[in-house]
């Protein structure tokens, strides 16, 4: 479908990926609890697994395995690793975001994403998810300062030369909307991810969303 021409409030529109796009929240939080049990590290809970999603590898690490010594870290992340490409398969993006993706290319906006994932990563979910031509640009942790330093979305803006009144943000954690707030760029919270909808909300994002439904809602009256 060509895109269309449109005077928007908000010409970009970047995504976060995992737990924002793609329904892999409880799958990251399961292989992050597994790796725990492979090291013979105590095992983080639910709520304390899936608070690190989309934190560099570091931050993660140290807020969710906190007995992991540094010199550990890498081994963590091969079992971690081990565990999540046996599942990556069954990952999907949620239902309705594919249609939502190419919906607000027509009416004009540019899409990116920024998120904690490598370069790797990305281009591997990137290429299995089908979702690689719907984005003007992408930017992972592993090449710039990751999530909640807003050094992702400056990149992105000026990548595309736009700026951060020109951009909104769409995550579903708090590391999303800190990133957003610090880069001076308007957010959305979507409460279907990783990060409870209190925890969102104090973080007072312009809207919230319970479903992909509800997101492309608002987007459509707002954006």
């Amino acid at each position: 479908m060509p895109r269309t021409e449109a005077k928007s409030r908000y010409p970009l529109i970047v995504f976060d990926w995992d737990g924002t796009l793609i329904d892999s929240a409880s799958t990251i939080v399961e292989c992050i609890q597994q790796a725990s049990r492979d090291m013979r590290l105590e095992v983080p809970d639910r709520d304390t697994a899936s608070h690190v999603i989309g934190l560099g590898l570091q931050d993660a690490l140290r807020f969710a395995v906190p007995g992991l010594q540094r010199a550990q870290y890498m081994e963590f992340v091969a079992h971690y690793r081990r565990h999540f490409l046996g599942r990556e398969e069954a990952m999907t993006s949620f239902p309705g975001i594919s249609p939502l993706l190419v919906a607000l290319r027509a009416r004009g906006h540019r899409l990116a994403v920024a998120t904690g994932k490598s370069r790797h990563g990305l281009e591997r979910a990137l290429e299995a998810s089908g979702l690689r031509a719907q984005f003007d640009a992408t930017r992972c942790a592993d090449e710039t300062q990751p999530k909640p330093h807003p050094a992702m979305l400056l990149e992105l803006l000026e990548e595309l030369a736009l700026e951060p009144a020109q951009a909104l943000m769409v995550g579903d954690t708090s590391h999303d909307l800190e990133m957003a707030k610090s880069a001076h760029v308007d957010a959305i919270a979507v409460t279907y991810g990783a990060h409870p909808e209190a925890r969102l909300r104090e973080l007072q994002p312009r809207a919230v969303a319970a479903s992909v439904e509800e997101l492309g809602s608002w987007l459509a009256r707002h954006a």
